[in-house]
């Protein structure tokens, strides 16, 4: 890859100022080092000199190719969450109203796990830990 002059001016100036996210940081360390015009390091050499996977060097470089230096030196965000949502929106309405409300016979307050067991009872979700709930 190949960085002009104002970039390659641009990412030591991120790098050198020390007032940036060290991700950014260390993003363009990254860009600096495969830099065509520079040291031109492999990939690995990259990942082995900044102590990460290969992965995160492949990554910025190829953001840096398709995207420009603003979207590579940019933290990447998941589009979205991993996993679904398993207590959200009105589901945890129904848990709150649940929990406002007294207790069930037997119990002097509401604790997680008898939360968790009334919102199962009430089918507002198939199966749910207190982990999930708290």
């Amino acid at each position: 890859m190949r960085l002009t002059d104002d970039e390659r001016q641009q990412l030591v100036h991120v790098a050198n100022i020390g007032q940036n996210a060290a991700s950014k940081i260390k993003h363009a360390h990254i860009l600096l080092q495969v830099d065509a015009h520079g040291p031109s390091w492999s990939d690995a050499h990259v990942a082995q000199a900044f102590r990460c996977h290969g992965h995160p060097v492949r990554n910025v470089r190829h953001r840096c190719a398709d995207q420009g230096l603003a979207a590579a030196l940019a933290r990447q965000k998941p589009d979205k969450p991993s996993r679904q949502r398993r207590l959200g929106g009105a589901k945890a309405a129904h848990g709150m109203a649940r929990w406002g409300s007294q207790p069930s016979e037997g119990s002097a307050k509401w604790t997680l796990q008898l939360l968790a067991e009334t919102l199962v009872e009430f089918a507002a979700v198939a199966t749910i830990s207190y982990a999930t709930v708290r």
